[in-house]
């Protein structure tokens, strides 16, 4: 069986890894989607607890797939993962590069450039939209998320201050005994 599901980290991780246009936070939406509601894996929950750790730990974005594959298969599963999503993108970074430097004055790399700003962006912003619809179940963390986004998008402070006070709220309201 763990072979089967090491297969299967693979063959995920490794066909999301080659649309991650701005970084493995641009396609979250897709994880989600492979993880939860294609191959079942986890539930809305459970998604959005293992991406709030990996988002809270210091290391690369891409620790989202590497806590994935751990969740999965172990150790294991977290190599699996972390090389399928890695790997792929790597190579095609590397080529694209070498072909950019060579091709660096023609007229369609600067159209390419200008194309993937907002693709990027937009797959960013679906990501975010993604993790609060999975991590928003009351009031409550509706109210965390839109304030946090708000504090975040209007404010020139640190976001981990948000980020703390979020966790904080959410930590008062447990307390409390209110749901979180």
């Amino acid at each position: 069986m763990k072979g089967g599901i090491l297969w299967q980290l693979a063959v995920t991780f490794a066909s999301v890894s080659m649309v991650a246009v701005g970084g493995v936070v641009a396609v979250v939406p897709d994880i989600h989607r492979q993880v939860v509601d294609v191959l079942g894996w986890m539930d809305d929950a459970t998604f959005a607890n293992l991406f709030a750790i990996s988002q809270a730990a210091p290391g690369p974005n891409l620790m989202i797939v590497s806590i994935i594959g751990w969740h999965m298969a172990g150790f294991a599963g977290l190599l699996v993962a972390t090389v399928a999503m890695a790997g792929p993108a790597c190579l095609l970074a590397f080529c694209a590069g070498r072909v950019l430097h060579f091709q660096a004055d023609r007229w369609w790399v600067g159209a390419a450039k200008a194309g993937l700003v907002p693709i990027a962006v937009g797959l960013m912003l679906s990501s975010g939209l993604v993790t609060a619809r999975a991590a928003d179940r009351d009031a409550l963390t509706v109210t965390i998320t839109l304030a946090v986004a708000l504090f975040t998008f209007f404010s020139d402070k640190n976001p981990l201050w948000s980020l703390a006070s979020g966790g904080a709220v959410a930590v008062l309201a447990w307390r409390l005994g209110l749901a979180v």
